[in-house]
Formats: structure tokens, sequence, C-alpha cells
């Protein structure tokens, strides 16, 4: 069997490939999957993505499956309890910002009909196609990303710098990353509306 050519990121673990081939950089238009996307990566600031990728089950254990309305409604008991398991990320300032993300996140969902309109509405609706020979050569953030952050932040969310904000629009396809030599480019770029 010939070997797939992947993004460099990824090669060599499992895992990372299996995300890599089947979800990252696929435009995502689903409220609930978008949250689940933003909260994942709020965690990963500071940390590496593949660490919350071996540790996504438990966070979906954790917190009700993403349940926006339901994490927007937890008690301080329930944050204890969350910052008692092994299994996340054990960070109060992120356990508590998820909480404060989920009311602001239902906020935007009642201004603008779902938080899916609001967020691609960005990117004009349309994945940014990019050209990337090395996934190197990707930007930390850019002008999107930074303006995208600056409005949660008015909007009260927390843990969505610019620099969180471009991995998000990755992982959910609002722009495609994938290095131009990579199986999943030409894939993806044909999922984008």
């Amino acid at each position: 069997m010939k070997k797939l050519n992947r993004c460099g990121w990824c090669e060599g673990d499992a895992l990372y490939e299996a995300y890599h081939d089947e979800e990252w950089g696929v435009p995502v238009y689903d409220d609930a999957t978008i949250f689940e996307f933003l909260i994942l990566e709020t965690f990963q600031a500071g940390l590496s993505w593949i660490t919350i990728l071996r540790k996504r089950q438990n966070f979906r254990k954790a917190f009700d499956d993403f349940d926006y309305k339901k994490i927007a409604n937890y008690s301080e008991e329930k944050i204890q309890e969350l910052l008692q398991n092994p299994g996340i990320i054990r960070n109060k300032l992120k356990i508590r910002a998820t909480v404060t993300n989920a009311k602001a996140f239902i906020e935007v969902k009642k201004e603008y009909g779902s938080f899916s309109k609001y967020i691609w509405g960005f990117v004009n609706e349309k994945p940014i196609q990019n050209t990337l020979e090395n996934y190197k050569e990707a930007p930390a953030t850019t002008q999107i990303s930074d303006k995208l952050s600056k409005d949660l932040k008015k909007k009260g969310f927390k843990f969505t710098g610019p620099t969180v904000i471009y991995a998000h629009m990755q992982a959910t396809g609002m722009v495609n990353d994938h290095e131009t030599s990579c199986f999943r480019h030409s894939e993806v770029k044909k999922l984008g509306k």
C-alpha cells in the first residue's frame, strides 16, 4: 500500500494521524462541534495539541459531552469536582473560563441565531485556502484571528487570544492550512461551501 503524504506535524503518531486525516481542517458548521473545539483549544493554550487529543474522551466525559447549556449552569461543587479530575487539564482558570465561555456562547447564539453564523461571518462564510509548502510556514495569528479574538473578548470569552483562535480556525476548517503536498489539502478544499 502506498504511504499517504501528510502534513509533517502529525506523522508518526496514530492518534495524531487519524485526527489529521479525518477532522483537522474540515469545515465545521455545527454549533456543538464548534463549541467542543473552542473549549479544547482554550485548554491547549501553553500545551501541545497531542496532549489534549489524548485526553479528549476524558474531557467529553467530564464536561457532559461539551453541552454548553449544562456547562453554563455548572455549580461551584461541579467546578471543584473538575479540579480533582486527573483525566483532564486541572487548570482552575481554564475550567472557570469554560463555564464563562459557555454562557457567552449562548448569548452569541441568541444574537446571531447560531454561533456558526457568527464565527463564519469573519471569513465571509467560505474557508480561506492557503498554499503552504511546509506546515512551519503557517502563521500563529492573522488579521482575522486578531479581529475575531478581540470580538470574542468583547463578548466575554476568556482564553481566546489570537493564537488560540487561529488554531481553532485551522481545526474547524475556516482556513485550510494543510500542506499543498498533503493528500488532505485538495480533499478539504472541495469541502468548503
